[in-house]
């Protein structure tokens, strides 16, 4: 990325979003772009798409996600997959329409199964249970990457990655 190249940063009052930022700063990129919530709904598929069409960003950080830990996951697990699987493919899908460079999907350790062996290893995605408290979060993110991202990286000059933070 050069230091001007427009960058979005999705979900970037999040913890891992918010660390992206800083980085980003730090390192002198000086075309960041960032929206709220009440700007930028990205369950909203027409939201998104308008969105990348004006912006035109080059490169996305992907470190959006609904998130209210243990109960909120337990109250409403429904909601969780759908809003969670909802961000994810807009914003996947509008990267690949609008020809962004590079989108990196950031992922936690919590898509993994609840006794996965250690170190975890990608290959143990959805391999055994996951832990039942985590599991409307678990299932958006691996249900996003599969529907997603075989389309994203088949199309030439378009790079999706899809790291894990443990």
């Amino acid at each position: 990325m050069e230091k001007t190249s427009k960058i979005y940063v999705a979900g970037h009052r999040g913890l891992v979003g918010s660390a992206i930022i800083r980085k980003l700063n730090s390192e002198g990129y000086t075309n960041i772009i960032t929206r709220t919530h009440e700007e930028l709904d990205l369950i909203r598929q027409e939201q998104v798409e308008t969105f990348f069409k004006k912006e035109k960003p080059e490169y996305v950080f992907l470190a959006a996600a609904k998130v209210a830990g243990i109960w909120g996951n337990n109250m409403y697990p429904a909601q969780f997959i759908y809003e969670n699987i909802a961000i994810q493919t807009n914003i996947i899908h509008a990267a690949y329409l609008h020809g962004v460079k590079k989108l990196l999907f950031l992922g936690s350790s919590c898509i993994y199964p609840k006794l996965c062996p250690q170190p975890i290893k990608e290959e143990y995605l959805l391999s055994d249970y996951l832990e039942s408290t985590n599991e409307p979060y678990a299932v958006a993110l691996p249900a996003s990457k599969c529907v997603n991202l075989t389309t994203a990286n088949t199309t030439p000059g378009t790079s999706v990655r899809c790291p894990t933070i443990y």
